[in-house]
Parts: structure tokens; sequence; C-alpha cells
């Protein structure tokens, strides 16, 4: 079969492989279209590894022990090696495609929706009625962020470097839109809540803008640190604030994580926002879809920070 592997320097390059044999607990999926994430090219590449970490697309073969899935079953999740004519999914990572979304729109949804619970839902408590704050809101897991948080009754506040890209989100529910890729948003982001601050906040960029979100935030208000754009890892925190305002900050990864730890969040997930995705409250929003075959391009899009929201490849 054909799949793609990331190649030391970070490249893309097409390869014959064979076809995988499901496990214990294993599915065996015919890829129909998977969707690109950032971090999986961040950091040093040391050695060839397939590339692609969340799809969507029918069951072919089940494992030992798998009784939830059969086979031609519709599904999406997280997966090994996603950017291949067929891909090994854990059982427990794996759910149920919406019917009323499309191969594209189904492989745009599980990584950054996954992420978005975590983040809006198990750990960050976000309530109707509350703000959120969302830098670099026109990443895939901040336009996710941004429908998730309107279907929860949330308002939400979002920074981007583009006017252009800001105006794209307002038809999906954008409450004020911050044109800007310096931390200089505080004021605007007080003013816009009435001086109380925002309550949750999503640091997309990293740390040249980690001191302004500290000001943005309420009173027990919460930052949830999910990416670094900027690649800056390290900044200044002022603990006074910290202290007085009672705020809490937590970290969003999966790289620590065991499996049982993951399906615990697809659990909740599914229980959550899966029936939003099922119900059409939220549509994944899909900016362009490329020929399984242009692979390379796609990314190269994504490099150049030129998308809103997911950037997809169909088989």
């Amino acid at each position: 079969m054909r799949a793609y592997y990331t190649v030391p320097g970070g490249s893309l390059e097409a390869r014959d492989v064979a076809l995988p044999e499901p496990g214990p607990g294993q599915l065996l999926v015919r890829i129909r279209a998977a969707g690109l994430n950032r971090g999986e090219f961040l950091g040093k590449i040391a050695a060839p590894k397939p590339a692609g970490t969340d799809a969507a697309g029918e069951v072919e073969k089940v494992g030992a022990g798998v009784t939830q899935f059969a086979k031609g079953a519709r599904v999406m999740g997280r997966c090994h090696g996603g950017f291949a004519e067929y891909a090994l999914m854990d059982a427990r990572e794996t759910m149920a495609a919406p019917k009323r979304l499309s191969w594209e729109e189904a492989a745009a949804a599980p990584i950054v929706f996954l992420v978005v619970y975590d983040m809006l839902v198990a750990q960050g408590r976000l309530q109707a009625g509350e703000w959120l704050l969302v830098t670099g809101i026109s990443s895939g897991v901040g336009v996710a962020a941004l429908q998730t948080a309107k279907a929860l009754g949330a308002k939400v506040i979002g920074t981007s470097g583009s006017a252009e890209k800001l105006e794209r989100l307002k038809p999906l529910g954008l409450d004020v839109a911050l044109a800007t890729r310096k931390p200089d948003f505080a004021t605007a982001v007080m003013r816009a809540t009435g001086d109380q601050g925002a309550n949750l906040c999503v640091n997309n960029v990293g740390g040249s803008v980690f001191p302004e979100i500290v000001r943005c935030l309420a009173f027990e208000g919460r930052l949830a640190i999910v990416g670094y754009m900027d690649g800056v890892l390290k900044a200044e925190i002022d603990l006074d604030a910290l202290h007085a305002k009672r705020l809490a900050i937590f970290g969003v990864s999966n790289k620590l994580r065991n499996a049982e730890q993951r399906a615990r969040t697809v659990r909740g997930f599914s229980d959550s926002v899966l029936p939003l995705l099922a119900d059409g409250r939220i549509r994944p929003l899909v900016d362009r879809v490329y020929p399984f075959n242009e692979l390379p391009a796609a990314k190269a899009r994504m490099d150049a920070n030129q998308h809103v929201g997911k950037i997809v490849v169909k088989l």
C-alpha cells in the first residue's frame, strides 16, 4: 500500500509498505481522509516514521477482543500512520463518525476536538455566559475551540495576525476579533469583558504572549497551554497576579499520557462533544482538501500559516 513517512529534515516521503495487521484491541481502517496537525512535525526527527496522526475511514478488519466495531463501520480517531491507504487504530481511541459529516469533516475532527474537550470541558470547566480568549484562533484547535465554546453558550474573543482570517470566523460566532500578533491585547480584552477579564484563556501562540494573557484573566481565571507557534517555550510569570486572582494554569498534551488516560478523554468527549457534531450544532471547518498525492503541498500550506481551520487530504 502507499503511505507517507516523515524523514529527517521534516519533509514527507511516499513509500510502498506492507499492509498492517491489527493486533489485540486494534482496528485496521481503510482511510478515506486524514487531517494535518502541526504538532506532528514539531521537534527534531531522528529517523523516518509513519506520518499522520488522525483520520477517518471504514473498518476493514478487527483484532482480537474488539466488540464495539465491526467490518464496514464508519469511524474516526487518533492513529499512527494516518497518511496511508490503511492504518491501525486503537479501538479505545476510535469513535463512530457521525453520518452527517463528510469523510473530510470527520478527518478534521478527532485530535483538535479531543484537545478542545480536554481544555474547555475536562480541565477548563467553561460555563455558559463566561468569556473565552483564544490566541491564534484561526488554527485548527483555535477554530474548534470557538465552535465548541459557542455551542456551550460562552462568549469568545480571538486574536490573529490576519484581519481577513478573523472576518472568516465571525459567521461562526466570534464575538470580539483582535487583529494582532503582538502581546498588546489585554486592554481590549478587559474593555470587552467590562473590566472583569476572560474566565478561560487558550494559549495557542506560546511564551511571547504568556504575560499578556495573565493580565487578561479574570478572578479565578484558567489558562490552558496548548501550542507554541512562536517557538518560545519560556516566559516570566506574575506570581502576585497568580496568587491574588487565584488563577489556575494547566497544560494540554498527550505526550506523557498512557493509552487508558487517552481513552478516558475519548469517553468524555463522546459523552459531551460528539453529540454536538452528530446533530449539526458543530460542523468542523475544513480549510482545503488536497488529493493524497499532494500531501507535501498541503503541509506547505500549513507551514505558511495560510489556513483557517483544518487542512485535509482525501484518499
